[in-house]
């Protein structure tokens, strides 16, 4: 009889790992330690462990059903079975090799990704296969190999992939957020190794793949700048792309194709989102409510008495699939005169949150926008020039030094600052030009030296504190 103990949980999984007790033939206890698997496989584990023991101490061959879990365990789960002598070693030369080329094409198809999610990966995936080749083994792979590759990946001024498009750095390399997030798909796909069990250790698991975030393609968008852009619209439809976008920050195209005309409540200025790319998160993230500003209600106004009667779909462009938004845009964007900025949709999106989280607490603004407040501070909030100069004050702002002017007495730090700035400006009386030393015969603390002259006067005791200037108050010069 074989029991089975729920252990505390350890490392970073935080879940309780499974142990399986039973005693062999010849009477000596044994262990299965199965880690942090779920509760019904540990029972399956159990059950057949009190079988295959049955059966070896009997000397009976086993049944089909058993032989073939058995048969189908993965290489790791086999060799916990050998090492009790539940089992016997398999012939490695008949071990199914698991390369390269197989890991990627698993992970791809076992992914529950979003369709733009898998295509993002594939750049990721390229890169390994090139790197390493598509035949070479997993278990071939070192830590070293792993260091190797992204020292590649970020040196590499080509591309893996086949499309081979001019990148926006000067030297044609990937950027630092951009190797970031390959290395961390990479650490993805072969946690995935791990846990089906075909690898005992990820090589890429000590990489730290660093910060994602890419401040020098953040760009704030004025509302003056939106308002040309959108007098250049050809549509109306173009106008709620953009609109939708900089005034109440969804997603494009994915949140916007799929908003409908029943999604609008006009009478509480609501307007209903469904977000695919959270959706896998909980209920929560799969809708949420954004409210419609005035400026945004007039474009929707002008595009329902558009609509051609019974529409449904309130932007229907950007629901076709594989639509290109962005080369038109540019064209809309030159055409109202101003300069294309990085990111076109995402940086509305951004400007949008900036312009929010100025009025609205931060965490109310990440519940419109579908996101956390972390992540809105990492990719999304930027900061504005108008926060600097509203500290430091502009010159009509400041009061003037040494008149009341209606602004009462000149405060300490205000005469302060203007003397700094004076002896800052004016330079102090050159010395004499001779360079002969001065001697003295009176004692070091009955002189001094006056200011803009190299002649030193004596000093008269009088036991009093001398006078406050700018350096610290002693007791004597």
């Amino acid at each position: 009889m074989a029991n089975m103990t729920r252990l505390k949980a350890r490392g970073r999984t935080g879940k309780p790992t499974w142990r399986i007790q039973f005693y062999d033939g010849a009477g000596d206890r044994r262990a299965i330690y199965l880690g942090a698997v779920p509760k019904k496989a540990a029972d399956v584990w159990l059950n057949r462990v009190e079988q295959l023991n049955a059966c070896i101490i009997a000397g009976v061959a086993l049944d089909t059903d058993l032989a073939v879990w058995v048969g189908s365990l993965q290489d790791a789960s086999h060799d916990r079975l050998v090492q009790v002598g539940l089992a016997e070693p398999r012939d490695s030369s008949k071990r199914e090799a698991i390369t390269i080329a197989r890991l990627t094409v698993a992970f791809v198809e076992r992914s529950a990704g979003k369709p733009a999610t898998i295509r993002g990966f594939q750049q990721t995936l390229n890169s390994l296969v090139v790197f390493f080749g598509p035949d070479a083994k997993i278990e071939s792979i070192t830590a070293e190999g792993a260091d190797a590759w992204r020292v590649w990946v970020a040196n590499d001024k080509q591309g893996s992939g086949r499309r081979k498009k001019r990148r926006t750095t000067e030297d044609n390399r990937l950027a630092a957020p951009t190797v970031a997030k390959r290395v961390s798909v990479a650490k993805q796909v072969f946690r995935c190794a791990v846990r089906w069990e075909w690898l005992k250790k990820s090589p890429f698991e000590a990489l730290r793949p660093g910060s994602q975030a890419n401040p020098t393609r953040a760009h704030y968008v004025p509302l003056e700048t939106i308002r040309d852009v959108l007098d250049a619209c050809p549509s109306v439809e173009w106008k709620l792309v953009i609109g939708l976008a900089r005034f109440s920050g969804l997603r494009c195209p994915t949140e916007i194709g799929e908003l409908r005309w029943g999604d609008v409540n006009w009478a509480k200025g609501r307007l209903t989102v469904r977000a695919k790319k959270t959706e896998h998160h909980g209920a929560d993230h799969a809708v949420r409510v954004v409210p419609i500003c005035p400026e945004l209600r007039g474009v929707l106004a002008d595009a329902f008495e558009q609509a051609e009667p019974g529409a449904t779909s309130i932007v229907p462009m950007a629901s076709r699939p594989g639509v290109n938004l962005r080369t038109y845009l540019e064209r809309i964007i030159s055409k109202a005169g101003h300069t294309l900025w990085p990111r076109l949709l995402q940086n509305l999106r951004a400007s949008c949150a900036t312009d929010w989280v100025e009025k609205y607490p931060s965490h109310v603004v990440a519940k419109w926008l579908g996101h956390s407040p972390k992540v809105a501070a990492q990719h999304y909030l930027m900061s504005r020039d108008h926060h600097f100069e509203d500290v430091v004050g502009t010159d009509d702002s400041r009061p003037e030094v040494g008149a009341n002017g209606g602004q009462g007495s000149p405060t300490e730090c205000d005469v302060n600052c203007a003397s700094i700035a004076t002896r800052n400006a004016t330079p102090q009386a050159s010395a004499s030009g001779s360079t002969e030393p001065h001697e003295t015969t009176e004692p070091a603390d009955t002189t001094r030296v006056t200011a803009g002259s190299s002649g030193i006067a004596p000093v008269t005791k009088t036991g009093r504190v001398a006078g406050t200037g700018f350096e610290p108050v002693t007791s004597r010069l």
